[in-house]
């Protein structure tokens, strides 16, 4: 790969090593770009070569399969740059989403609290209209500069972003966001403290963060609350190999021993089924299960 001199590419490498579950099988070529120019020449080189290729962001709210993933899978965590400008900030998509909130606080900008506890890049975060404690993405942003599947560079405004809950129209495009522009309104930097640290706090009462998890695994039905729905069927505590349903918040699931994607997959079903059976409900996965089933490696 001569063409690709100078890029850090990792070959076969363990996925679980990144993600925030702790699980996944190998990549074929692992790529991390520096800038949107080794960015291109990845995208490039695969195009011309017809491999496939996918992003991860930083692989937050997903599961990796076992089995891995064919082709080249790109890791924005070296795209992290945060500017500001005035009132609104710019983030490279790779950008940490807990740190960009943090670069408003210091900048005394409100309007990004909500997102103080959010794991994931900003990249991520777009893509799924990440959202918490009654803000969400959608409700700063201003515009995104993104790489079409053509490998092209073009600039999306909020309109033709499609925000709805945990979805957004890059979800069918194929675009892949580079960076971001969020909209945000001058505060004062003890009250956004405050608020953020409150966040924070109510967090960690509620949350397992102490495990590798993929964050909330189901969508919030209308007019539910799925932990509740998920409680109500008895399934807290409940296990499947080495990933269980927390205790603390029944809408996670969190890898305690080992686990594998199989074990998260599983664990997923039965929740699914668990719970139509018990309440009427179907629940709607809201982590991203990508890669090779193991039958077709």
């Amino acid at each position: 790969m001569k063409e690709l001199e100078g890029i850090d590419i990792r070959i076969n490498e363990p996925l679980k090593k990144y993600t925030y579950t702790k699980v996944g099988g190998p990549a074929d070529y692992l790529a991390f770009p520096r800038n949107r120019y080794e960015l291109s020449r990845i995208v490039k080189y695969v195009r011309q070569k017809n491999i496939p290729w996918l992003v991860l962001g930083n692989a937050s709210n997903l599961i990796v399969r076992d089995s891995g993933i064919r082709g080249f899978v790109i890791m924005f965590d070296k795209l992290n740059t945060v500017k500001v400008n005035g009132y609104s900030i710019e983030a490279e998509a790779g950008a940490n989403l807990i740190e960009t909130t943090k670069v408003a606080k210091f900048h005394s900008l409100s309007g990004f609290e909500f997102a103080c506890g959010i794991p994931g890049s900003v990249g991520g975060a777009i893509f799924m209209n990440a959202g918490a404690y009654g803000g969400e993405i959608s409700h700063i942003f201003l515009s995104a500069k993104v790489l079409t599947p053509e490998g092209e560079i073009k600039t999306i405004s909020a309109e033709d972003m499609a925000f709805g809950y945990r979805h957004s129209a890059i979800q069918e495009s194929g675009d892949i966001v580079i960076s971001a522009k969020f909209g945000l309104k001058p505060g004062n930097y003890d009250q956004i403290k405050a608020e953020m640290d409150r966040l924070n706090h109510l967090r960690q009462l509620k949350q397992p963060l102490e495990y590798p998890s993929c964050g909330s695994v189901f969508k919030r039905p209308l007019g539910y609350f799925a932990g509740q729905l998920i409680m109500e069927a008895g399934l807290k505590g409940h296990r499947i190999g080495g990933v269980e349903v927390s205790d603390k918040h029944a809408g996670f699931m969190i890898n305690v021993d080992n686990g594998t994607s199989k074990d998260y997959e599983d664990l997923i079903a039965h929740v699914i089924s668990s719970v139509k059976e018990n309440s009427g409900i179907t629940l709607e996965p809201e982590v991203r299960i990508i890669g090779e089933h193991p039958s077709s490696s």
